[in-house]
């Protein structure tokens, strides 16, 4: 097996896969932790066409307050020292199934968002974006055509969007080193990635408080919260390629 020192010597084309876990830092409770967000809803009753299109008002009531509190979180030190990343390093490819858009703002400069974003919003009919004023008092419609205004996440049972997952899997293909970071590896389709990357022979590490189902594949398991040891991580890339 490489040695992980050499790997990050070498290291040009990075690829940074991010699940919730490393919001969780900034504040953003994961779907699946005994305090998240679904612990207090049934998805099934609300994040897919059928939910919302029997009960809009209640459906945006629930993606509002999610906005909200995305829109009070700010990024954290495992955001931060992805961005660094690309001071050290020729690409950095972040692929998310995030929606809270914190790599973007915490200046990441390639990101691919899955899942969509809570902080963006379309027509349900005609597609047009719509931009949120504040001042709507319920379910918004389209100037445009007068359809309902949807949340720009990706709903059980709808297509990840093809730009992004086209991007994710053509970045996965050419990296030449695949960090894994907060997430269970179990959400499909965009759990494939990791599992492409160990297939294409890339070297891959996994941060995660915790093991996974996909802990076994990685060539290197990194115990620990991604805020705590990304920075550390970030510091000993730069060290080797120094």
């Amino acid at each position: 097996m490489i040695a992980a020192s050499e790997v990050l010597a070498n290291a040009s084309r990075v690829v940074v896969f991010t699940g919730a876990g490393i919001s969780q830092e900034s504040g953003i409770a994961t779907f699946r932790s005994p305090d998240g967000i679904w612990a207090k809803f049934k998805p099934e009753e609300l994040a897919n066409i059928n939910a919302f299109m029997a009960n809009p008002e209640r459906v945006w009531e629930w993606y509002e307050y999610r906005r909200n509190v995305v829109e009070d979180a700010v990024p954290n030190p495992g955001h931060l020292a992805i961005v660094e990343l690309e001071k050290i390093v020729d690409r950095v490819d972040v692929i998310t199934q995030n929606v809270d858009g914190l790599h973007t703002r915490a200046g990441s400069s390639r990101v691919y968002e899955l899942h969509g974003s809570l902080l963006k919003h379309r027509c349900l009919d005609c597609e047009t974006p719509y931009e949120i004023s504040g001042d709507e008092e319920g379910v918004p419609h389209c100037p445009k055509c007068g359809g309902l205004i949807r949340p720009g996440v990706v709903w059980f049972g709808e297509d990840l969007p093809e730009y992004e997952w086209e991007r994710a899997v053509d970045a996965t293909i050419n990296c030449d080193l695949f960090l894994s970071i907060g997430t269970s590896t179990i959400v499909y389709p965009a759990a494939q990635l990791p599992f492409m990357a160990v297939r294409e022979g890339k070297y891959v590490i996994e941060i995660n408080p915790e093991r996974t189902d996909f802990t076994r594949y990685a060539d290197l398991y990194i115990e620990g919260k991604s805020g705590e040891v990304l920075p550390k991580f970030i510091e000993e890339l730069r060290n080797a390629k120094k």
